[in-house]
């Protein structure tokens, strides 16, 4: 009876041991897997406080536009291209209504030099990436300003070389690129109905010249056209709409 009684006290010593050993095995593997996910705690946060990209503003370049920024010497573009960009003359272009993606993208050649224009390399100087992006968000949406073909007697030679191209010179439609109606293509090609043919006319002289060289694909068909065709061309894109 007695070794009976010591060999269930040695079972029980032996029941208890294990058990301490499987809370302590319990403990020093929960301390582990404690330990390894302290260091995720921090590169969670650093995720979270990566800072969103800046949001397109059109109220900021509604301001930049009409008004500038005289504490970084930044003009207001309504001097010269008019309220809601729809300017007087055909010296300076109509920017209403302009792709966004179009007008950021001219702002930035001027900037870079990619696009040489004294005044809007000047102008453009002082503007940030992201006031450009503002700029353009506004001038998208104004109303569209429209025009009138004025010179009857090249109408026909301007329609055909916009709707048909010229296949004997390797011309395109321009229609191809810039739609029917002159709207252009969002993000590729720029609105062009309604424009000044002032304005396009002196373009197409200055792609043709080697004077404007942001776009090499204006180089070529512009290389392939007559002075006549240009201006026809151009003043008959006055009148799209």
């Amino acid at each position: 009876m007695r070794q009976t009684s010591q060999i269930s006290k040695l079972t029980s010593l032996r029941a208890g041991f294990a058990a301490l050993s499987i809370f302590a095995l319990i403990g020093v593997s929960g301390a582990v897997f404690a330990a390894d996910a302290a260091p995720m705690a921090p590169a969670a946060e650093a995720k979270a406080a990566v800072p969103g990209k800046p949001k397109v503003d059109a109220a900021a370049g509604e301001a930049l536009y009409s008004n500038g920024d005289a504490t970084r010497g930044v003009t207001a573009c309504i001097t010269c291209h008019g309220p809601k960009g729809q300017s007087a003359i055909g010296t300076w272009p109509k920017l209403s209504a302009q792709h966004a993606a179009y007008t950021a993208k001219q702002l930035k050649n001027f900037k870079e030099g990619t696009r040489a224009n004294p005044i809007m390399m000047g102008m453009s100087a002082t503007l940030t990436e992201q006031d450009m992006q503002n700029i353009a968000a506004y001038l998208v949406k104004q109303p569209a300003s429209l025009g009138v073909a004025q010179d009857k007697e090249t109408i026909a030679l301007g329609q055909s070389i916009y709707r048909g191209g010229i296949a004997a010179k390797g011309v395109p439609a321009c229609a191809g690129c810039h739609s029917p109606t002159g709207a252009g293509i969002p993000s590729q090609y720029p609105r062009l109905g309604g424009q000044w043919a002032e304005y396009t006319n002196a373009q197409l002289l200055a792609f043709r010249e080697g004077v404007r060289k942001n776009s090499s694909q204006m180089t070529t068909i512009a290389t392939k056209l007559s002075d006549q065709e240009m201006k026809a061309v151009s003043d008959y894109m006055a009148g799209l709409r």
